[in-house]
């Protein structure tokens, strides 16, 4: 068995999140995906992978000791991982019912692995053609974020195509956390410390109006659409911004009025994946980030540009210490909470795009999987063909919820 080390500041922040969840809602950190395999690998094929796959990131062999709450460890076990796979024989509504129903089963994290898998045969469809397999892959988040989780789907499918291509140990989150408090990891996070304090004490006291009919009710509501998409994407290339800082500033207008403030406070996911040696880690990097946002009210395409510009300047200070900013927010007893929080979510270069016909646009509600974060926040994402994004929010109510996705979706049309 490895040394015992700190979590990495990525890592410290889920814990943050999730440390004082109940019982019944310990599965909420899980994520879940469905990955379509090669067709003829089989079962031991599949199983060698995913055996490789554990070998070279030690994030999927890491246990944690959260005994001392406040003083979370981690260590990988010296033992080799063996790696077993049920296999199921049905087709793809199976496959997405399974996924759902193993995301819901916490994980012991300093017993078992942060992860599960389970391999669904494909049956014959209506062609004669049979369907192919795929591998349904359960994770916590706490081992992967989303650019990870996509580096794992595309180091299995090397490895399937080229069995032994897996080769060596890649760096794991102990060797993050090793620099992240090295003498020059800890200048990054004093000068992270500062800029939470200069935005805080800055920040207007602007929230969202409470509208809903049940107090801390969570709705979430989803936007998907093909135009919408095109209309970031012109908005982006005018304002000669990402098309994330174009998203952004659609939606925090659209908060903005319902906060009657032309200043915001804007919690930022930042993916912290802005150097090479850390670029395609798996474990998870991300961490929120503030952002003040003023003349909230301005023409979309300057907002767009000033969006932009803040929050390059914000994600320099990406990488923090949780429990250390917490300290600071309760010596701030004036600083005010974020108005709402958004999420761009990239992955790596060469991620498949899909190519499909045209999405009308539609808001859709589901009932949440998890209600951890932030009361007002936006997770945005597009495969190449169409936009989604979920809003998830607290006291807020359905007909509010889709007000404001459709404004934002409406401002994105207008820019086009």
């Amino acid at each position: 068995m490895t040394e015992a080390a700190p979590l990495s500041l990525g890592q410290l922040s889920v814990w943050h999140d999730i440390r004082d969840l109940p019982p019944h809602r310990r599965h909420e950190p899980n994520n879940a995906a469905v990955w379509d395999l090669p067709s003829g690998v089989g079962p031991d094929a599949v199983r060698a992978a995913l055996t490789a796959l554990a070998a070279r990131h030690p994030s999927l062999r890491t246990r944690y000791d959260v005994s001392n709450p406040d003083a979370p460890r981690q260590w990988v076990p010296a033992a080799a991982p063996s790696v077993t796979l049920a296999t199921d024989a049905a087709g793809d509504e199976k496959a997405e019912e399974l996924a759902l129903r193993l995301a819901a089963e916490p994980f012991d994290l300093g017993r078992q692995d942060g992860w599960r898998a389970r391999l669904v045969q494909g049956g014959p469809t209506p062609t004669g053609q049979p369907a192919p397999d795929r591998l349904v892959f359960v994770k916590h988040h706490i081992l992967a974020d989303a650019w990870a989780q996509e580096v794992l789907r595309r180091d299995l499918l090397r490895e399937l195509a080229a069995p032994g291509s897996l080769q060596g140990t890649a760096p794991g989150p102990a060797d993050l956390a090793a620099a992240q408090y090295a003498p020059h990891g800890l200048r990054r996070q004093d000068a992270a410390l500062e800029h939470w304090r200069g935005v805080l004490s800055r920040a207007p006291a602007a929230r969202l109006p409470t509208t809903g009919d049940v107090p801390g009710q969570v709705v979430q509501g989803t936007l998907r659409s093909t135009a919408a998409l095109a209309g970031a994407r012109a908005l982006a290339e005018r304002a000669e911004v990402s098309v994330a800082s174009a998203l952004m500033a659609a939606y925090v207008r659209a908060v903005a009025r319902r906060c009657h403030s032309d200043a915001l406070l804007v919690q930022l996911m930042s993916a912290n994946r802005f150097s090479a040696p850390w670029k395609d880690l798996v474990t998870s990097m991300n961490e929120w980030v503030p952002v003040l946002v003023e003349a909230a009210d301005a023409d979309l395409t300057p907002l767009a540009r000033a969006v932009h510009w803040s929050s390059l300047r914000a994600v320099r200070h990406g990488v923090h210490d949780v429990t250390v900013v917490a300290a600071l927010r309760a010596r701030m007893p004036q600083a005010p909470e974020p108005a709402c929080a958004f999420n761009h979510v990239a992955l790596p270069p060469g991620t498949a795009v899909c190519q499909a016909a045209p999405v009308e646009s539609a808001v859709t509600f589901e009932a949440p999987f998890t209600t951890i974060g932030p009361r007002c926040y936006a997770r945005s994402h597009e495969d190449g063909h169409v936009l989604t994004i979920r809003l998830t929010a607290r006291d807020t109510g359905q007909a509010p919820c889709a007000s404001l996705l459709w404004e934002l979706h409406d401002t994105l049309l207008a820019a086009a």
